[in-house]
């Protein structure tokens, strides 16, 4: 059955809240929500207040937004829609990985749960999309894997691009002209000494290549996942690694 556009609106509400809490801890507040989803704060202000009827979020004046189990349940089936949705389309159909997202964002209402499973089982039951974000599985599990924002690890930091951004088409074809996709293996050789950036060396570049510069924009919209250890290597905690399921809601 069609999803109604009242529907339609709450799911991408409780989508965009759990994305912007998945990669990092920080909640979003209803300014931020705005900026996601172009919309005026009135609009938010009036759509969470709905969302807060229907037990999807639990949300104090001035305070930032967090889903309920209810809320999450809802925000992880619509992931695992867009997402499965984004790999069926490069994978099956030949799109290219910056033009996926709007596409899926359409189809992810229209599609019924049985055409969501069928299209699972065609793929091979995939755990990540085509920019490495995690897909849940149909009771909303996810295994994220360990892994930090690329601007935020020091020089001698070596790893595997684990996952990119998808925010901006135009960024994902700059990272394709630079070779830098998933999987992707490199080394963090630090700041350029004059300019802003982040100096990387990719493996198998040729010794006399030298390190590249990505810009911060660039570098922000990476995540690596380690795969060994430096001396002297001032990150603690990686973000992921664990399980994830609607009983985790705040």
């Amino acid at each position: 059955m069609k999803q109604t556009a009242t529907s339609s609106s709450i799911e991408d509400y409780v989508k965009v809240i759990y994305a912007y809490t998945e990669w990092q801890d920080k909640p979003i507040t209803s300014s931020a929500l705005a900026a996601r989803l172009g919309v005026a704060n009135s609009s938010v202000s009036e759509m969470v207040r709905k969302l807060k009827d229907q037990g999807l979020v639990d949300h104090q004046p001035y305070s930032p937004i967090h889903l309920t189990p209810k809320g999450l349940t809802l925000a992880l089936a619509m992931v695992r829609r867009h997402r499965l949705l984004e790999t069926y389309l490069v994978r099956e159909l030949g799109y290219t990985w910056d033009e996926v997202h709007d596409e899926a964002e359409q189809l992810e209402h229209a599609v019924s749960e049985h055409f969501i499973e069928r299209m699972s089982a065609k793929l091979g039951h995939p755990v990540r999309d085509p920019h490495g974000d995690p897909i849940p599985d149909p009771h909303g599990r996810i295994t994220m894997a360990p892994s930090h924002r690329l601007d935020e690890l020091d020089a001698g930091h070596t790893g595997r691009i684990s996952r990119i951004s998808d925010h901006d088409p135009e960024l994902l074809r700059h990272l394709e002209s630079l070779h830098i996709g998933l999987d992707t293996e490199l080394t963090v050789v630090g700041r350029p000494r004059f300019g802003a950036g982040l100096q990387v060396l990719l493996a198998g570049s040729t010794p006399d290549a030298g390190p590249q510069t990505l810009g911060e924009e660039v570098a922000a919209s990476l995540w690596l996942a380690s795969t060994q250890t430096h001396p002297g290597c001032s990150v603690q905690e990686l973000t992921g690694g664990s399980l994830m399921s609607p009983h985790t809601a705040h």
